[in-house]
């Protein structure tokens, strides 16, 4: 098998403030030069990198908002995130754990720091990300995938050298929990020092790796250090990763949806047609009641 090569290894954007709960740095897809489909089916990622929040009896994050066309996935990797939206799901993710919203048709939800985490404070890490749905699958019923760390399939290295957590897609023969409308691959690799790991993932999937804790050889020649992102090209299916510190990947690679994107705001459609349908649905209430 061809070595898919690197194309950029990124580091962070300045970050920002989404909500009052949630400080992130924005890879894509406006953070870099990136065409908007260039990581399709992901369209988006924004990571928290970590921060210490000091306690609060207001807990911080993000108030009632719309989405339509596309699913929101927050992984956790510090600290607590409270979930409700307008179809009735509600859930608390905690480290480890993944949430995953399929807003569909159309959704109200909200986020905000879990209320005995904001009490307290402390280390707040998370990533989320935006996946695009095809334009059969946008007008589907919204759906929630409350994923907790034990449900992951779970990939041991040999000499206990570490863990990869499969969310969704196959490693090796084990299988992530996530449902998704098209291919995607998504895993946690928890290495240590010292520890290789070898993927295989199809040459035209639209593939990177966000390093999240420490610092990892790729390819046998280039480093990425903590907080970086690394864009691979679509010329091979082969990564060789090699721990140079104990480290978290999270490792992002799908099919990608050919067909054409029209973000605007919260929604991601196909059409201004359908961007102009969704803002009048969500000014007329049909995405539902949630309080804030």
């Amino acid at each position: 098998m061809k070595t898919k090569s690197i194309q950029q290894i990124l580091p962070p954007p300045a970050p920002h403030m989404v909500g009052d709960g949630f400080r992130v740095h924005n890879f894509f897809p406006s953070g870099y030069d990136m065409h908007i489909a260039r990581m399709s089916p992901f369209f988006l990622l924004d990571y928290n990198s970590k921060v210490d929040f000091p306690g609060t009896d207001t807990p911080r994050g993000v108030g009632v908002h719309p989405h339509r066309g596309f699913e929101t996935v927050t992984i956790a990797y510090q600290g607590k995130v409270a979930h409700h939206d307008s179809a009735g799901n509600s859930g608390v993710i905690g480290e480890g754990d993944v949430q995953w919203m399929t807003a569909a048709s159309g959704i109200l939800h909200k986020e905000y720091h879990e209320k005995e985490y904001a009490k307290k404070g402390g280390l707040f890490q998370m990533v989320q990300l935006w996946v695009n749905l095809p334009a059969k699958h946008k007008m589907s019923t919204p759906k929630y995938q409350g994923i907790t760390n034990e449900q992951m399939g779970k990939y041991n290295l040999p000499d206990k050298s570490g863990v990869v957590e499969v969310i969704a897609g196959e490693l090796n023969g084990i299988k992530g929990p996530a449902f998704t409308f098209t291919p995607i691959e998504m895993y946690n690799a928890r290495l240590k020092k010292g520890a290789k790991l070898i993927l295989n993932l199809p040459e035209n999937f639209n593939t990177g790796i966000l390093v999240v804790e420490g610092k990892v050889k790729v390819n046998t020649t280039e480093d990425a250090p903590v907080d970086h992102f690394i864009l691979f090209k679509n010329d091979g299916e082969t990564i060789e990763l090699e721990a140079l510190e104990d480290c978290i990947l999270l490792v992002l690679s799908g099919e990608p949806i050919n067909e054409p994107i029209a973000p605007y705001g919260p929604f991601l459609m196909n059409t201004k047609e359908e961007l102009m349908q969704a803002y009048e649905d969500f000014n007329s209430g049909k995405f539902g009641v949630l309080e804030d």
